[in-house]
Parts: C-alpha cells; sequence; structure tokens
C-alpha cells in the first residue's frame, strides 16, 4: 500500500469522513484488512483535523484587545514549535477539549 496524501479539504468533509469510517468499523463487517486500512485512514484524518484545529487556535490567540478594548488583530506568524506534532513528536500535552 503505498502512502497517499489526499488534497487538502476543508474541516467539516475530514469530520464527516472521520464519522463514516467509524460507522464502517463500528458495523463489525469489514475483513481485517479493509478495517486496518480505515483505521490507517482514519488516524490520518485525525492528525490532518487537529493540525487544522491547532492552527486556529493560534489564529484565535492572535486576536487582542486594544487599549480601547476593541477586537484588534495582532500580528502572526508560525514558529518551527507550532508543527511540533506534525513530525511523529507525541510527546506533547493533549489539549483539554
Amino acid at each position: 500500500m503505498s502512502e497517499h496524501t489526499p488534497p487538502a479539504q476543508d474541516f467539516a468533509a475530514t469530520v464527516s469522513q472521520l464519522e463514516s469510517l467509524v460507522e464502517r468499523l463500528e458495523s463489525g463487517d469489514l475483513s481485517l484488512e479493509d478495517a486496518l486500512t480505515a483505521f490507517e485512514q482514519g488516524v490520518r484524518l485525525t492528525r490532518d483535523a487537529q493540525q487544522r484545529l491547532d492552527s486556529a487556535e493560534l489564529k484565535v490567540r492572535a486576536l487582542s484587545e486594544d487599549r480601547d478594548g476593541r477586537l484588534a488583530v495582532a500580528p502572526f506568524a508560525a514558529t518551527p514549535d507550532d508543527n511540533a506534532h506534525t513530525n511523529g513528536d507525541d510527546s506533547e500535552e493533549t489539549p483539554p477539549w
């Protein structure tokens, strides 16, 4: 089996695809090989969704209040540490949500 990277899709489509995979896995109708393939796809989709959530969180954190109490967008620059979870380092704490 080749490592295939699907084209980027929106977050809702990723979640929908994950839900479909879970239903298929929970049905118990898949062969072992098909279940493993579905599980691997689910892991990839979960990592993609987590990366999207992490990116969204960083953007939200970039929002701050100005001196007048109004919301203002602060400059945002990603750092190499922002993508630490994508290089296989799973030692990072899981967010509370």
